[in-house]
């Protein structure tokens, strides 16, 4: 596959990785889990990296601002997914840790990209 532009901008790299991670741990789960926490939490993990993907395409300053935000309200609910999957006992700690570490840095790379954008974050 070709070089993607985006490879090289950090905060799309985590997101694509929040997504794999995120893949990996729903697609061990039973039926009922993955078909109602699970599915939602892939669609939200994929939507943060596919929203920062479509507002690199943008060609005004405020779509590509609100791509971003829409990035970020998605890695918002990817975060709801997973406490209520970790309250499930779906999620082990071995887990849940490499995934809040990615969470504990994605959430303010993602506001630090959309200050660069001319965006204040908030």
């Amino acid at each position: 596959m070709a070089t993607f532009a985006l490879d090289e901008l950090r905060v799309y790299r985590m997101a694509e990785d929040l997504a794999d991670l995120s893949w990996e741990l729903v697609a061990g789960w039973e039926p009922f889990a993955k078909d109602t926490v699970g599915k939602q939490l892939v669609r939200a993990a994929d939507s943060v990296g596919a929203a920062i993907t479509e507002s690199y395409g943008r060609a005004s300053p405020t779509d590509h601002q609100r791509f971003v935000r829409t990035a970020r309200g998605s890695l918002y609910e990817v975060r709801h997914f997973l406490r209520r999957a970790d309250k499930r006992g779906l999620i082990g700690q071995d887990t849940k840790k490499p995934i809040q570490a990615l969470l504990s840095e994605l959430l303010p790379a993602l506001n630090a990209y959309l200050r660069s954008l001319g965006e204040s974050g908030s």
